[in-house]
């Protein structure tokens, strides 16, 4: 577990390291060699133990082996040299994935892209639990990718009963997804701020299929409203002229007029209307 480390004030130690390099310095020019060696070996050990630590970074310091603890506090600070550090970064990065193909939960191939906002929030597992957490970040989110698409389909065209799919489903996908992110990352101390599907599109073996299909549905549906509407319209005009009495229709005339009206207004072109000027029959 993380546990925090207070290291020295660098300023006092570079004070420190400063008169010693003047003593050695001094001591040289007397003609004393061991005073001078002393000073010179002391200025080599106490330099490697200067640390900067910026805004948002952090220091995991370990001891032959043993985790010591990590720096927070940005500044200019000083450790044992024989400290081993480690930076590692505490500010929000992202991932802009690039699309992968995975199979939806009918066994489509689709097309999703991730955006993933992340950060470092215990550095000892970001360190220890893993060997390269930036690495474990990119692996784990291609396979939260792959097990969401396995729950859901991409739309409801072949499976009518899915409230909840890839395309339409919105916050209640991306809410699963940053779960499942979250579950597999908390071995690696990072925390998940926000994750989303930013690309989705069938894979390119089968979209020219299913957007034929998602064409003819609309043809389909636009035809039904189409075909509605005309029986309405027919029905109106066949009672208007049985409630005014405007002429007299037997079954067949009914069924020619009805005929020619639904011609008429089912068309996709204007009708070119033909004068009889003989009988009906």
């Amino acid at each position: 577990m993380e546990k925090s480390f207070k290291p020295m004030s660098g300023y006092l130690y570079l004070f420190l390291v400063l008169v010693v390099l003047a003593l050695s310095v001094f001591s040289f020019t007397r003609g004393m060699l061991i005073p001078g060696i002393i000073g010179i070996v002391l200025f080599i050990f106490l330099i490697p133990g200067f640390l900067i630590i910026a805004p948002n970074e952090s220091a995991v310091l370990v001891l032959f082996g043993a985790y010591k603890g990590t720096a927070k506090a940005n500044g200019f600070w000083w450790v044992n040299p024989f400290l081993t550090k480690e930076k590692i970064s505490l500010r929000a990065r992202n991932i802009d994935s690039d699309p992968i193909k995975v199979n939806d939960k009918i066994g489509n191939p689709v097309m999703i892209g991730v955006v993933v906002v992340w950060k470092v929030s215990d550095t000892y597992k970001a360190a220890f639990e893993v060997d390269n957490y930036e690495q474990f970040v990119d692996i784990q989110s291609e396979a939260a990718i792959r097990k969401l698409a396995g729950y859901y389909p991409y739309d409801n065209f072949e499976d009518e009963d899915a409230e909840i799919t890839l395309r339409g489903g919105g916050e209640e996908v991306n809410e699963l997804l940053e779960k499942e992110l979250t579950e597999r990352l908390s071995i690696a101390g990072i925390e998940i701020m926000e994750a989303r599907i930013n690309y989705l599109a069938y894979a390119s073996e089968i979209a020219g299929a299913m957007l034929r299909r998602q064409q003819a549905t609309a043809i389909v549906a636009a035809r039904t409203k189409v075909v509605e509407g005309a029986v309405g319209m027919v029905k109106l005009a066949l009672d208007e002229l049985k409630d005014k009495d405007i002429i007299e229709l037997d079954d067949e005339r009914k069924a020619s007029m009805v005929s020619n009206l639904m011609v008429v207004l089912c068309s996709d072109e204007a009708a070119q209307p033909v004068l009889n000027a003989g009988s009906l029959y």
